[in-house]
């Protein structure tokens, strides 16, 4: 299954991706009535890296294993001054985040050299990472939280499912998390949605054996929603929830500069997403791309940093001179 372009997870194509001016979302009704855990059962005790073993079966998971580059200090000294001139001059700016801004809260990546997808296709063992409810957020996200407080950060666009963008206190409304939320059920019938703080143990939308406690107008009163909750983590074959690929495709063009965050740019439709900017605005827009890993835009970015993203933030912060966040 490649189906490029649609609101699907896919492998990115990137001929097809270079050239599309928004990402879309092919709405299908998926039938899903199977409650609790996924076929692969959540197993606390194999950690946050057990995510990626719950999913179906899907051979194209895209290049697993790229060599990491890492540049010299001096080098990504310069860069980030360079990076933050550009947040600088940027009236509007949106962050994009993959699994990479996670690795320092102890949870594995998918597509590094030990990465989870890499290790299953090599036949190694895969790693487990830190159980799901010892995971906090890293410096990047605490750096992210203070660069919209100062203005610097406009919107925010995840990959991640780990929940820590929210649970660090981002903003719900300027974030859009696209392929869901470890640690969120949501309503099937209000759509309320309900951040708690321990993993909800399955994925692909199935319902989780609790009900909505809203309440609702029916028949001009008030009455109990009791709405059935479900998991909010794609599988595979999942389309993209609304309003979050909204949201994610209307910031994503009002952007002056698009920041991509521990990302390899390989997943549809979230891989072109920070490319519509410039699409709107070729002359002035920009694209930054931060990421051990070479990604198939590296060409298109008018600046790329292969370091770590905790790294660079730290740096960043220091150039735009503002404190670095207590964790």
């Amino acid at each position: 299954m490649e189906e490029t372009g649609t609101g699907k997870r896919a492998k990115a194509d990137t001929q097809s991706a270079s050239n599309s001016s928004k990402a879309k979302r092919k709405r299908r009704r998926v039938a899903r009535e199977k409650t609790g855990a996924n076929s692969k059962d959540y197993d606390e005790a194999k950690g946050s890296g057990s995510y990626a073993g719950m999913l179906s079966e899907y051979s194209n998971k895209g290049e697993l294993g790229s060599e990491e580059v890492f540049e010299d200090a001096k080098s990504v000294e310069g860069k980030v001054e360079q990076l933050a001139q550009y947040f600088r001059e940027s009236k509007y700016t949106v962050l994009y985040t993959g699994a990479g801004i996670s690795t320092a809260a102890g949870i594995p990546d998918f597509r590094g050299p030990n990465g989870v997808w890499t290790c299953e296709a090599r036949g190694k063992k895969c790693p487990q990472g830190v159980a799901w409810d010892d995971t906090k957020p890293t410096l990047t996200h605490h750096a992210i939280n203070l660069l919209y407080e100062k203005g610097y950060v406009h919107a925010l666009v995840s990959q991640n499912v780990d929940g820590l963008h929210l649970r660090s206190g981002f903003p719900r409304d300027k974030l859009s998390e696209l392929h869901g939320n470890f640690f969120m059920e949501k309503c099937e019938r209000c759509s309320k949605e309900y951040l708690r703080n321990f993993p909800i143990k399955s994925v692909g939308l199935k319902p989780t054996g609790r009900r909505c406690t809203a309440e609702r107008t029916s028949a001009g009163r008030q009455v109990g929603c009791r709405g059935r909750l479900r998991d909010t983590t794609l599988d595979w074959e999942d389309v993209l929830p609304e309003p979050d690929f909204s949201r994610a495709n209307q910031h994503s063009e009002k952007a002056t500069l698009s920041v991509t965050l521990g990302t390899s740019l390989q997943i549809q439709p979230a891989n072109e997403m920070p490319l519509a900017g410039m699409q709107a605005k070729p002359d002035s827009a920009k694209l930054v791309i931060v990421n051990l890993q070479k990604t198939p835009f590296d060409e298109e970015a008018s600046l790329v940093i292969h370091a770590k993203v905790d790294e660079v933030m730290k740096g960043l912060l220091k150039a735009l001179g503002l404190a670095e966040p207590m964790a």
